[in-house]
């Protein structure tokens, strides 16, 4: 940060600092909050601010407060009579709709539907309409209306359709679709951009209104004739408006500086948040002015609080030399803590400042961290007594540094950074040397027992992980090992003549040969083998056997000078005996590669080592689903040499400095055990107890510290050094002065993704964090079916049961039992004994019944009977199977059973196994739809593009059955993918590979627009996260692909919201239609056998 932003800060807290002086007089006024999601009706404004909802005259004032609920309400919406409001909360878990009267009171849920529900509006005649993807089968949103007289709801026709306004008839309904895409990004032009819609009653389809600009168009308010709207048509988002069939266009608004956002309308008069507040448009007068709106509040969430549960926040832990202390970061602060009994040191009092990666110098007495205290990351060491002040170290830092690691002599620190580059710090100076070679990655690092040499592993530019070592005098580097394998974790040994480490030079797969079902790859398994080099020609390794030429003699006079140095040590000659024996570590360059030699134990799933004198620890991992890792242990000795178990399912380790106790992690609890041979059974005696660790929290100093960390980390990881073009500083001096008006934690996450959305870059959402929360979670179990409420019947009358592939029975609904004799058209009018009616929603009656017994009450005809089912806790994944095997059999219908279908919902681990499960079965067919449409990305484009490049090039026929070819599973036929506006990030990269490669045709809609791709590394210190892309993708033109714009089909097809709506699919069909075309045109059928040859001979002819 530089020193003119850092003045900025200061002044910024200054001024805090003074305004707190005169709190007693300026909230006896009110004070001024963050101001979201405003409604009004007439000359009422109703809000959320403090994470509450409030009301306030449309002329200002000090507000009322109407909610105080724990949990957050949102998109509060005033019915048109005036007299209630609607609006979204989580009190129970699930995001539902409540209403309350206007002036305040106990709000009653109208929805149990365990999805988000989104409150949009009322229809004119009293009927409140929100958003939600309960009823869809596929992640996206659509319009539900509940009558609260009658309790019936009602889907408005539309398959995908939020930000919903109508007008004075009720009759039309204007609609935004696609759905908000959820990431901050500004000026954004992908697929997914939103744009108004209406749809009219008993009309044969939906129109788009806003064709005429690529970026977005969102909340829209009808009103006389014309509908208001909110638009970056000049880069900043504005209020416009238009007639009601999208043409004669209007700029109503002009702001310059902070985009608007949310807007509603009622009599003539528009309210929307600007920056932290509210402004008023008036339509009549043509003017905008901001609503000067004071809160009276306590400030609940700006109290002092106490971290009760420290351990959740917890990024690094380390042990001081002996093992008596262990040194904690956690939550951006530093704390020592004793390992048996001792003082609990905190280093907290720094309000506005985060620590990263503390820990112990070699000495013991002092601490090494990172701290922001100066605007950016510097090494600072501390007192580990917690008494004095910090020393700064370094004053240099312009990116994120990583973890220091102190020489023996602690005169040095070894660290890398954000870039991957590798640095030698000396102490006394600050000054830091680049050692590595290039930026391609860092591995674990290490010091020579005299302070001189570092081990390291540096990534090469074949990505293979190289050990290279580094004389921090001398500046003599040269590489350990070769880039052929990958080679980790180097360590030295106390005595300085050996460097151990791992590679994975061990190549056995559990798969023999890709021959079989579902064409098995290769799975190597224990794949890293220990090593050890010798540093010196002719040092004898410790592991080789004994033999005539090498007695015992040299071990005898090892034994002496052991005894030797317990007789100083009694006689006080320890200082004497240190600088008698002290190491010198002699390196043989020359050769030093062919002196590597395997330990003999057996190749197994190895990572990280430790070594003393005596043994060697390295973590090991099982093979299989919920493998678990172990703390081995290797006796350094020349018989019986093994890797033992030395402590069960831990998740690391590290050794003290004097090599004699270790420390182990195991799930969140610590232990420090001693560095032996034998097995541990039982960790718990030496168990660090960590529960009456807690600490303060001011939250306002938090979230400054937090809102200078993002943007500061999206500066260091953002993949274009350059911003975009934005003024990086110029955006956060605009900012700043809005964390003082933030009240809660989303407040902030809001702010924050402000500025992050000036990028104009996707991947860039913000979430998370230390959120208040009252942490219940009562969840609406499922029945696997829809209902809607019938009264003549006295009860809710099935109307689908949701249908799962029957290959699969544990996928089904729960009513979807041939046993149980469930029907479409039954009558539910129990459950559990009480009377259906008597529940607003079938929700309602099945809260946290999820995998119970549940008795029910069906009613067929004249006919009583009762069931008993056990509800899901989701019937997401379900709707969802329904929906793609509702797809496969339709293409298994409309292609004569000559088109496989195959969809894929993201890009991960699951879709692997998502492919394997439907592509083998189809593999033969002559068609293939592979659909990618509402994909949610991952990275496992390149796997599946691999498995469709696959060619057949030869056939096998033996004297029976049909021909088969190699390369086996290859698809033969003709491929098309189909994309929609929902198709995410991996999802998008495959299409293009596809396309690219030329596999097929490509049907839908241009896609999201998201290529930057990123990692979610860049965590703040409660947990928050703000992400930062970081790996921009470009092609071989030169030029950068998908983001911003999204990928384009050749054929584009948009499944119309009306029609989707009734069952239609002209995606799906296009593209039925187009394979049908195709293989009438080239069949691609396997060749014929040619004729057997004749190898008579003139003795053997038939």
């Amino acid at each position: 940060m530089t020193k003119g932003k850092f003045q900025v800060l200061s002044s910024f807290i200054v001024t805090f600092s003074i305004s707190l002086l005169f709190c007693s007089s300026s909230f006896a006024q009110g004070f001024e909050g963050y101001y979201q999601h405003a409604d009004i009706h007439n000359k009422t404004v109703v809000f959320a601010a403090e994470g509450d909802l409030w009301s306030v005259s449309l002329s200002g004032g000090l507000a009322q407060r109407l909610t105080t609920h724990s949990e957050e309400e949102v998109y509060p919406s005033i019915s048109p009579d005036g007299k209630t409001i609607a609006f979204s909360a989580s009190y129970e878990g699930p995001t539902e709709i409540y209403t309350m009267p206007v002036q305040g009171g106990l709000p009653a849920r109208r929805t149990y539907e365990s999805n988000g529900s989104i409150m949009n509006t009322w229809t004119p005649d009293g009927k409140l309409v929100y958003a939600t993807s309960a009823y869809s089968k596929v992640p996206d949103l659509q319009l539900v209306s509940i009558d609260l007289k009658s309790n019936q709801k009602k889907m408005i026709p539309l398959s995908q359709a939020s930000e919903a306004s109508f007008d004075d008839t009720g009759e039309t309904v204007y609609f935004v679709r696609p759905a908000y895409h959820r990431n901050v990004t500004k000026r954004y032009q992908g697929g997914t951009a939103r744009q108004i819609w209406k749809f009219t009653e008993n009309s044969s389809e939906a129109i788009k209104l806003t064709s005429d600009h690529l970026g977005e168009s969102h909340h829209p308010m009808w009103y006389e004739d014309r509908v208001y709207f909110i638009t970056d048509r000049d880069g900043i988002m504005n209020v416009w408006s238009m007639n009601e069939s999208g043409a004669d266009l209007k700029q109503h608004t002009t702001h310059k500086e902070f985009d608007v956002r949310y807007a509603n309308i009622s009599e003539g008069n528009i309210v929307y948040q600007i920056g932290a507040d509210l402004w008023h448009y008036s339509i009549l007068t043509n003017e905008a002015k901001k609503v000067n709106i004071r809160l009276a509040s306590d400030l609940d969430q700006l109290r002092e609080k106490w971290d009760e549960k420290p351990s959740k926040y917890i990024t690094s832990v380390h042990p001081d030399p002996t093992g008596e202390n262990i040194v904690i970061t956690a939550r951006g602060r530093v704390f020592v803590a004793p390992v048996k009994s001792g003082r609990f040191v905190s280093f907290v009092e720094k309000k506005n400042v985060r620590f990263r990666d503390a820990a112990f110098t070699s000495k013991g007495d002092d601490i090494i961290s990172l701290s922001d205290e100066s605007g950016e990351f510097e090494f600072v060491s501390m007192a580990a007594n917690g008494l004095g002040s910090d020393t700064k170290i370094t004053k240099d830092g312009n990116l994120l540094r990583y973890a220091g690691v102190p020489s023996p002599d602690d005169k040095w620190i070894a660290y890398d950074d954000l870039e991957s580059n590798m640095y030698a710090l000396n102490v006394a100076s600050g000054v830091s040397t680049k050692i590595s070679t290039n930026s391609e990655g860092i591995g674990s690092f290490t010091w020579s027992p005299d302070s001189k040499w570092i081990a390291y592993a540096q990534s090469a530019l074949n990505t293979m992980r190289q050990i290279r070592v580094h004389n921090v005098e001398t500046s003599n580097s040269f590489d350990l090992t070769t880039d052929r394998a990958n080679s980790m974790s180097p360590q030295w040994s106390p005595d300085g003549k050996f460097i151990y480490f791992l590679s994975d030079r061990s190549f056995t797969s559990l798969v023999g040969s890709p021959w079989g079902t579902r064409q098995p790859e290769p799975y190597f398994d224990a794949s890293e083998k220990l090593y050890i080099v010798s540093l010196e020609k002719g040092t004898r390794s410790p592991f080789r056997e004994d033999d005539e030429l090498n007695k015992d003699d040299d071990k005898k006079e090892d034994g002496k000078d052991k005894d030797k140095k317990k007789d100083k040590k009694k006689k006080g000659e320890d200082d004497d005996d240190k600088k008698e024996d002290a190491i010198i570590v002699k390196i043989d360059q020359n050769g030093i590669k062919e002196r590597i030699i395997e330990v003999p134990i057996k190749a197994d799933n190895y990572n990280n080592l430790g070594v003393t004198k005596d043994a060697i620890y390295l973590m090991t991992r099982e093979t299989g689903v919920k493998a678990k890792s172990h703390l081995s242990v290797v006796k350094i000795e020349n018989k019986d040499i093994e890797a033992k178990i030395m402590v069960k399912d831990v998740n690391g380790f590290e050794l003290t400095g004097n090599r004699e106790k270790l420390l182990i992690r195991k799930k969140t609890d610590y232990y420090i055990i001693d560095a032996g041979t034998g097995k541990v059974d039982d960790l718990s005696k030496n168990k660090v107890d960590l529960s009456g660790w807690k600490f303060p929290i001011t939250p306002r100093e938090d979230w400054k510290q937090i809102f200078t960390d993002a943007w500061r980390m999206e500066r260091d990881y953002f993949y274009d050094k350059n911003m975009h073009g934005v003024n990086w500083e110029a955006m956060y001096e605009k900012y700043l002065p809005l964390v003082d008006r933030v009240t809660t934690r989303n407040e902030l996450s809001d702010l924050i993704g402000r500025f992050v959305g000036e990028l104009s870059a996707l991947h860039t959402s913000v979430r998370g964090g230390d959120r208040r929360s009252d942490e219940k979670d009562i969840k609406v179990a499922s029945l696997g079916a829809t209902f809607s409420r019938d009264e003549s019947n006295n009860g809710y009358r099935i109307d689908y049961i949701y249908k799962a592939d029957p290959d699969y029975p544990d996928e089904k609904s729960p009513l979807d039992d041939p046993y149980l004799d469930v029907r479409i058209g039954d009558i539910i009018t129990q459950v559990n004994g009480k009377d259906a009616l008597s529940a607003i929603d079938m929700g309602a009656l099945i809260r946290n019944q999820a995998g119970k017994q549940v008795r029910i009450t069906l009613k067929r005809g004249t006919t009583n009977r009762d069931i008993i089912v056990k509800p899901l806790s989701s019937e997401y994944n379900l709707r969802y199977r329904d929906w793609e095997y509702g797809k496969r059999k339709e293409v298994e219908v409309k292609g004569e059973d000559e088109i496989g279908y195959l969809h894929l919902r993201a890009m991960g681990s699951n879709d692997i196994n998502q492919f394997y499960r439907e592509f083998y079965p189809v593999f033969n067919k002559s068609g293939l739809i592979l659909d990618v449409r509402y994909n949610f990305g991952g990275n496992i484009d390149s796997f599946i593009l691999e498995k469709l490049l696959r060619k057949a090039w030869m056939y096998w026929k033996g004297r029976s059955g049909e021909s088969y070819w190699n390369m086996p599973y290859a698809f033969r036929g003709h491929i098309v993918i189909l994309v929609n506006e929902n198709t995410y990030s991996d999802g998008e990269a495959f299409a293009d590979g596809f396309k690219k490669l030329g596999l097929g045709t490509s049907i839908g809609m241009r896609t999201w627009g998201g290529e930057i791709w990123l990692n979610s590394q860049n965590r703040l210190s409660d947990n928050g996260l703000a992400r930062a892309p970081m790996f921009g993708v470009y092609g071989d033109d030169g030029k950068w692909l998908i983001e911003g714009r999204g990928f384009e089909p050749d054929i584009e097809i948009d499944n119309l919201p009306h029609a989707t709506f009734k069952g239609e699919d002209a995606q799906l069909d296009a593209a039925i239609n187009l394979l049908k075309k195709l293989i009438q045109e080239d069949p691609r059928e396997v060749p014929a056998p040619p004729a057997y040859p004749d190898k008579s001979f003139n003795n053997n002819k038939n």
